[in-house]
């Protein structure tokens, strides 16, 4: 997830460029750059670090001219460094790009054949060279763009310079955001909106598979063949923080509408519905390996990422799996050696508990391969492979897009475990990763309920506690559910599994004590049943989540929440959005601070 940014006009661009960078460094920051048409042709800026560095490296070198493109990195292939920062700039051309192009190896492969030379680590510089390619071999820039775009596979939003051709922008979208900016003899392009918000309020959106192409005679729209498209600009009256958060009243709203395209962008490239096959080799985990138990550690909500990811290691590997909470896992004697497979999983990699917990298993001799969101992280560093997780820059303290991202990560996992001993064929792995490549689509449905969970919620935000009750691999979702009411709006709740539910919290139902329920129909749905009547025999409101056309548990339960069926495997990342809904709800309703909940930080680095 990264921040472009492109200008021509009269202006000077380089501090346009800048600052409109520094809007967008919410999006990424691990690294950043520039580059200008000035007399000479491509100047270009990089660094590592954050906006302050690519100033200071600007200020001590300055470049000018009147058209520029920007980027703020969030690495997803290559470490953070400045030779894979962008743009990328081969021969006249130079790009940046947001996104993930899945058949880059693929192509830059056919390119070193011709005796291209590749200097960075990144996906996204093939698409410099391919656009000169094209460009060498006679094309104009508006059609070698078009060219390179019809090879591309994957996911982008690209801006591109071509230095003999000042004053010319050309920028494109597929699955990633990218507007047009109109500033009257001024013309910007951006990933996102806040970033131009100054300079002007006149925004086109460009929609999948569009190109726009930007001159002194200003933007011209086209479709991915080519043909000419009217496009209507829409003025946008967002105060500068609503456009940070899209129009989001919260950033942790915002993100639970961010978890289908993560969920996206942490499978793509990964799998391979027609052969069969989960490819996890950043992992470093090959069939040499011997692993006979998995072991995973973590905190929070990523540890009760890693209780679901029990079931699917075990459920679909075969492979016995221990889920410790990191902070107890190092005061006791863990048996751990050479034959288990650490499992660390920490959003921001810096996790103290969790990387202590890292150093201790590879000390004692385990495989460690991380699960974590941030690229170079102290987690990451210290591990054997890494499996990032695609989820963006996570804002609010309450993590959510997070939570589901690792689910996903561990899912492959899984899948990639039993690939490894030979324990699924292709035909199950095809049929696994088809039910994964829908539940973003099951995750869209969910989130279309976001207003008849906030009228749920108006009516229960008043109660000082709640129960939340789930068996099998939804257990880990109550869990996690009662955890975001508590984090964000103060309110008591606990999570347990329903089975244990008359080993002692029966006692505290009555009528001031709402259950949340988790009754989707799998395996242990007839129990659920049960657990729901043992409530409301004594009083209790129950809110039910239940799947699209149960017709019995609708007459039993105060509320239900209707969600679409999936793989019993995949269910958790279905059943947590209308918990993550409704904690939301409430805390606005309670007023409190929703993305900076009291007492809590976004990453515990102490212990």
């Amino acid at each position: 997830m990264c921040g472009i940014v492109g200008y021509t006009g009269k202006r000077d661009c380089t501090g346009i460029i800048l600052s409109c960078l520094k809007k967008l460094e919410y999006r990424g920051y691990d690294s950043a750059g520039l580059a200008v048409i000035d007399r000479e042709g491509i100047e270009v800026r990089r660094c590592k670090g954050k906006i302050a560095s690519l100033e200071e490296k600007v200020r001590t070198r300055p470049c000018r001219g009147s058209t520029g493109i920007g980027h703020t990195r969030w690495a997803t292939h290559g470490r953070p460094s400045e030779e894979n920062a962008h743009p990328h700039v081969e021969g006249p051309i130079a790009v940046v790009h947001n996104g993930i192009i899945e058949n880059h190896l693929e192509i830059k492969r056919s390119l070193e054949k011709e005796g291209a030379r590749f200097r960075s680590e990144t996906d996204s510089e093939v698409i410099a060279h391919l656009i000169c390619r094209f460009v060498r071999q006679g094309m104009t820039f508006e059609d070698a763009v078009f060219k390179a775009l019809s090879i591309l596979r994957g996911s982008w939003a690209i801006a591109v310079l071509k230095g003999d051709e000042p004053g010319k922008l050309i920028g494109a979208r597929q699955e990633c955001p990218l507007v047009v900016g109109l500033g009257g003899d001024e013309y910007f392009l951006a990933s996102d909106i806040p970033a131009i918000l100054e300079y002007t309020r006149e925004i086109v959106f460009l929609e999948d598979g569009e190109v726009v192409v930007i001159d002194e005679d200003g933007p011209r729209f086209f479709d991915r063949k080519g043909e000419r498209v009217d496009k209507r600009a829409r003025r946008i009256d967002w105060t500068p923080a609503m456009a940070e958060k899209g129009g989001y009243r919260h950033f942790m709203e915002k993100e639970i509408f961010e978890q289908p395209r993560a969920v996206i962008d942490t499978i793509r490239g990964r799998v391979s519905e027609e052969e069969g096959r989960v490819y996890l080799d950043e992992t470093g985990l090959s069939e040499e390996d011997t692993v006979k138990r998995v072991s995973i550690v973590a905190c929070g909500t990523s540890w009760h990422a890693g209780l679901v990811g029990k079931f699917m290691i075990e459920g679909i590997a075969r492979l016995p799996v221990e889920v410790d909470i990191a902070s107890e896992f190092r005061y006791r004697e863990p048996l751990v050696d050479r034959e288990t497979l650490l499992i660390p999983i920490s959003q921001s990699g810096e996790t103290a508990d969790t990387l202590a917990a890292t150093r201790l298993g590879r000390d004692l001799g385990a495989k460690v391969i991380a699960i974590c969101n941030v690229i170079e992280s102290s987690i990451a560093r210290a591990s054997h492979g890494v499996l990032y997780t695609h989820a963006g820059p996570e804002i609010g303290v309450a993590s959510t897009k997070a939570f589901t991202t690792q689910i996903v990560a561990l899912y492959l996992m899984a899948l990639y475990l039993a690939q490894l001993r030979g324990r699924i064929d292709s035909e199950g792995i095809r049929e696994r990763i088809g039910d994964l490549l829908r539940v973003p689509s099951a995750m869209e449905s969910v989130l279309s309920l976001n207003d008849a969970i906030g009228g749920i919620a108006r009516e229960y935000f008043k109660y000082k506690d709640f129960l939340y009750l789930g068996r099998g691999i939804n257990y880990p979702i109550a869990l996690e559910g009662a955890l975001k009411l508590k984090e964000i709006s103060y309110i008591h709740a606990e999570g347990y599994p329903a089975g244990e539910m008359k080993h002692g919290p029966i006692a505290l139902i009555d009528e001031n004590m709402p259950t949340m329920a988790i009754a989707v129909k799998d395996r242990a749905y007839e129990k659920m049943l049960g657990n729901i009547e043992e409530v409301r025999a004594r009083g209790g409101r129950v809110i039910a989540l239940v799947t699209e056309g149960d017709g019995i548990i609708g007459d039993k339960a105060s509320k239900t929440i209707a969600l679409p069926p999936s793989d019993p495997f995949l269910s958790p990342l279905i059943t947590v959005l209308p918990l993550q809904i409704f904690a939301y709800h409430v805390a606005v309703l309670r007023g409190t601070d929703v993305d900076q909940p009291r007492n809590l930080a976004k990453s515990v680095t102490v212990e």
